[in-house]
């Protein structure tokens, strides 16, 4: 598929069920120079904006966090054409006032992973990229908007910890990520955001609280059992705020998020290998030929 064949312009990764928000919705199935994504895009109108839909842990939660693609999922919302994503995933509080079923959209991660690709260069070429401020501020902000638009309580602001997982957090840790300042704790969204980026692709997420991790003892320790009935409590409100949130970002003007990579390659044109070129040209090929 080429870069220039847009399908979509806003893309959407969270659990099932988004693409049923999405009119005379149709699979498109995509592989990609690193492998397959998750599943099938669901590919749709949404407000009369053409939008893909991607579950990530595949229909029927069937994938780890460590085991999801990233980088396969955000190259097919690039080849599809899409300019900005929003994520929509569950994480556990890790201050008291954040709770159960409010919305936290976050403006900064802290990596806890520990083998997951995070980039798609390499082979030859050498890309150092900003990120310092990972989230698009434009689209969190319109995510915050929605969020208040469709009556639910939203914390603007705040640092989300990407853990390894599967397992959750042991009391110790969950005490020490609120010592260091970490406000919620989830699974995916460090990998999501970085490669987002370097797609040049504006990217945020809607932090669906779910639990209080292990830290609150007013509060029973976090459970599979608790956190999949607040994340049922909480697909109403996401699904109202995505329907507000994408006719939104289809007024959106450009972005700094869009020419991430135009400064950031540090490798000669002519010193990376053709078939890096070759490979990376839907990221690289309006910069280096």
């Amino acid at each position: 598929m080429s870069a220039g064949s847009q399908q979509a312009k806003v893309g959407v990764i969270g659990g099932s069920g988004f693409y049923e928000l999405l009119d005379d919705a149709r699979e498109v199935k995509l592989d990609t120079p690193f492998g397959p994504p998750s599943d099938s895009y669901f590919v749709g109108d949404m407000g009369g904006v053409p939008t893909a839909f991607l579950p990530r842990h595949a229909r029927g939660h069937r994938i780890l966090p460590s085991e999801v693609n990233y980088r396969a999922n955000i190259w097919g919302m690039k080849a599809l054409g899409v300019e900005q994503i929003v994520s929509a995933s569950a994480v556990g509080s890790l201050r008291a006032e954040l709770k159960p079923l409010d919305i936290v959209v976050p403006d900064q991660l802290f990596d806890r992973t520990k083998a997951r690709p995070s980039t798609f260069f390499g082979e030859g070429v050498v890309v150092h990229m900003g990120f310092a401020d990972p989230f698009c501020p434009h689209v969190s902000a319109a995510i915050a908007a929605a969020g208040r638009a469709v009556g639910a309580v939203v914390h603007e602001g705040g640092t989300y910890v990407c853990i390894e997982g599967p397992q959750f957090s042991t009391r110790a840790e969950s005490r020490v990520y609120r010592q260091w300042g970490m406000d919620v704790i989830g699974m995916t969204n460090l990998q999501e955001a970085k490669l987002a980026r370097e797609a040049e692709l504006c990217y945020a997420t809607m932090a669906l609280v779910t639990d209080y991790d292990v830290w609150y003892e007013a509060e029973q320790d976090v459970t599979l059992e608790q956190v999949l009935s607040n994340v049922r409590r909480n697909v109403e409100t996401a699904q109202a705020i995505v329907r507000q949130v994408v006719p939104a970002l289809d007024r959106q003007a450009d972005c700094s998020c869009r020419h991430a990579v135009e400064s950031a390659i540090n490798t000669p044109a002519d010193l990376i290998p053709a078939a890096t070129k070759t490979k990376l040209d839907l990221l690289i090929g309006k910069y280096v030929r």
